[in-house]
């Protein structure tokens, strides 16, 4: 199933990458490789750190709901909002935390958005979702393996989320994330800080007052960037 999922995501970012290459919404040259490297950090932090630190067994032992008496598809649904509520107050956290932040910054300092920004991430920040946000879903839902299965092929939407497009939804943009909503949140533009902050449902920004209509597609990045495999392994102590 892994590996299934894997090459979904990779037959995913090549097409992707070909419409970006089609229908360039930037000029900046791609991070791709830094991208990979990150990503293959991360993912191994995941194999053999996650499973250590993970509370989420220990939590469903305790969840006040086990979506296993549900249909899949509210159960489906009812486990995706919940974990895109989770996910957007640990998102606002790391914009708001320092030492967050300094991990969080290392995805935001792509020059140049694009499909493979979606796995730029520190190889920490899975290891404290594992002991925060992860686990206090699981006290609420207990998911089936097919929620998780149904979770995790909806999640491949976020690689079209940071897809470097000319996608807009217009006046549609609270319903579902898209290319020039998240652009918009990774804007280098001092105006558009603290805004678009939603995993996959911006109505939780429009709750907040963090909510704003995306206009146009501003320029991404950071000014620090990491220049090497000992930047992306340290990147909040080079940061």
């Amino acid at each position: 199933m892994i590996l299934t999922f894997l090459a979904l995501a990779l037959l995913l970012v090549l097409v992707l990458r070909i419409f970006e290459r089609r229908w360039p919404a930037s000029t900046a040259e791609s991070d791709w490789r830094k991208n990979l490297i990150a990503y293959l950090l991360f993912a191994g932090a995941q194999i053999c750190l996650l499973p250590l630190v993970s509370l989420n067994p220990v939590a469903e032992r305790f969840a006040l709901i086990d979506l296993a008496s549900w249909s899949l598809i509210p159960a489906a649904l009812a486990y995706l909002v919940l974990m895109d509520l989770a996910e957007f107050a640990f998102h606002r956290a790391q914009h708001a935390i320092p030492f967050l932040w300094r991990m969080h910054s290392l995805h935001h300092s792509d020059p140049n958005m694009n499909a493979t920004t979606t796995v730029r991430h520190f190889w920490g920040d899975p290891l404290l979702k594992a002991v925060t946000i992860w686990p206090a879903v699981a006290l609420i839902l207990k998911p089936t393996p097919a929620v998780l299965i149904v979770y995790g092929a909806i999640s491949l939407y976020h690689y079209f989320i940071h897809a470097n497009l000319p996608v807009s939804f217009g006046r549609w943009s609270w319903l579902l994330n898209h290319p020039a909503y998240h652009r918009r949140h990774h804007s280098s533009e001092p105006e558009h800080f603290d805004s678009n902050f939603a995993s996959l449902f911006p109505i939780f920004d429009w709750i907040c007052g963090t909510y704003r209509r995306p206009e146009g597609f501003p320029p991404t990045g950071l000014e620090r960037q990491p220049r090497s495999l000992t930047d992306l392994a340290l990147w909040p102590l080079r940061a």
